[in-house]
């Protein structure tokens, strides 16, 4: 106990209200501690530069029964699966938010190029262990849950799935493929020749989620519903790894393919299962950065979107609390305030580069309107609400304190080395009312309810579970204001 207390005192010690400069939050603590939460999800051999000292190496066997190595990447949230639609989500979203602000990261974007990796290392093998196979997933999600146990304990069966021609997955193909591609850029001038890898292997992908069409969930079933069933189908997911393959390549075979596409449902969220707003909040930086009028038919439906996230548009399908946080779903909210949120600072950033406003309705949206919208929603997050709660754990002197999250509850290995089993850890460490002995720093919960109440109950999953995308979403924003709002 006393190793992590002092292994944290840096980062720990912010004031009272970890305020930062002229009485807002301090982005730039809460940015460092976003990213050291992915340290906490990682999964396989932990190197020697781990700073969350109370995680150890798990899930070594992984892949084994498939006669393969699919050990890394990242467990999802409070469990010890690895869903690879969710983090290749996740590694997508990074990339993009280390893309835009990767600049007034600072010190930080070590520390995001370390976390995308960690993902990309680890993708990389899924895609090319077995020829004509994409591995989709490790760990038998319907076993796992029935189990509260450490990572480094896992006893459970570590099932290996996966899509091909026959069994097809364009939904999580597409997501790989962005993921890869999006990486890429990102290590374009730090590693060209890992860049490169990412590259060939995200064309690789994407070629199969165009050929094979076919819902991962279709195939797999059980194994991923419901708890990462891709519900809003894959033409998005394809339009978003094409869109993220012309980023990358400016080849005009993707360019014409994500036009044919007709993926032209309107929407009100961005997350992990609907790609549909981000696709067109990055093909939009066409029409507005390189004045392409082929490409505003994205900037329209990017702007339709925001229109549906405003408050006060006329055309606004999204409630908020009274405390004034957007509220889209009962279930992990938080997931679609950081999403949402990224894509109102990144659309932001586009308008003011273009000198660009749009209407909606009567109401004309200036850039300031959008960040305006964003820095509540950060701000809310951090502590800037009716509880004076931050929802980022070991952001400030209040936060949740019994998050649904295994390793986080139960006694690390260095301070509890005998194993403990599937089900014993339930009785003394899911069911107590005491908090976790283990601060998984930065993890950003589901969140509180629509009338601003948070019970900080570790039985209460949909309000005290982290998750990857959560976190992932919220860098590009804290970079941003980290940089707007410095002393």
């Amino acid at each position: 106990m006393e190793t992590r207390v002092s292994l944290w005192l840096p980062l720990l010690l912010c004031s009272v209200l970890c305020l930062g400069t002229r009485g807002n939050p301090d982005y730039k603590d809460a940015l460092a501690k976003s990213l050291m939460f992915f340290q906490g999800q990682r999964s396989g051999r932990l190197p020697t530069n781990q700073l969350l000292s109370w995680r150890s190496t798990s899930g070594l066997s992984d892949g084994a029964l498939a006669h393969v190595d699919l050990t890394g990447g990242y467990y999802d949230a409070g469990d010890n699966v690895k869903f690879n639609f969710p983090m290749a989500y996740t590694t997508t979203v990074l990339s993009w938010s280390t893309l835009e602000y990767g600049k007034r990261m600072g010190a930080q974007l070590p520390n995001a190029r370390a976390a995308i990796r960690w993902a990309t290392d680890y993708l990389l093998k899924c895609v090319t262990a077995t020829p004509g196979k994409l591995y989709v997933g490790v760990g038998d999600p319907n076993v796992d849950h029935k189990c509260w146990e450490r990572p480094e304990d896992m006893d459970t069966v570590r099932s290996v799935y996966s899509v091909s021609p026959s069994n097809p997955g364009s939904d999580v193909a597409g997501e790989t493929a962005a993921a890869l591609a999006a990486a890429s850029l990102v290590f374009r001038v730090a590693d060209p020749k890992y860049s490169k890898l990412l590259l060939k292997t995200a064309k690789q992908v994407m070629q199969f989620a165009i050929q094979y069409r076919g819902s991962y969930s279709d195939s797999l079933g059980g194994a991923v519903c419901p708890f990462y069933c891709s519900y809003s189908g894959y033409k998005d997911e394809l339009l978003w790894g094409a869109a993220w393959l012309y980023r990358a390549t400016n080849d005009v075979y993707y360019a014409n393919f994500l036009k044919s596409l007709g993926a032209n449902d309107a929407t009100d969220i961005f997350s992990w299962d609907n790609k549909l707003a981000g696709a067109r909040v990055l093909l939009s930086r066409m029409a507005l950065l390189n004045k392409d009028g082929s490409y505003d038919q994205f900037r329209q439906q990017a702007e339709d979107f925001m229109c549906r996230i405003l408050p006060n548009s006329p055309s606004s399908s999204t409630q908020y609390t009274p405390g004034g946080l957007m509220f889209k779903l009962s279930e992990s909210n938080l997931q679609y305030v950081t999403s949402i949120t990224f894509l109102l600072t990144t659309y932001s950033k586009y308008m003011s580069s273009a000198k660009h406003t749009f209407n909606c309705g009567n109401m004309v949206i200036t850039p300031g309107t959008l960040k305006y919208l964003a820095k509540k929603q950060v701000d809310y997050i951090l502590g800037v609400n009716p509880l004076k709660m931050s929802y980022m754990v070991g952001y400030g002197t209040t936060f949740p304190r019994r998050i649904h999250h295994r390793g986080s509850s139960l006694p690390s290995l260095l301070s509890h080395p005998q194993a403990i089993g599937c089900q014993g850890g339930f009785q003394p460490f899911y069911y107590t009312s005491s908090p976790n002995p283990n601060i998984l720093t930065g993890a950003i919960v589901g969140g509180p309810d629509q009338n601003d109440a948070f019970s900080d109950e570790r039985t209460d999953y949909s309000h005290s579970e982290p998750a990857t995308y959560i976190n992932a979403a919220i860098v590009g924003p804290l970079a941003y204001l980290a940089a707007t709002y410095s002393a």
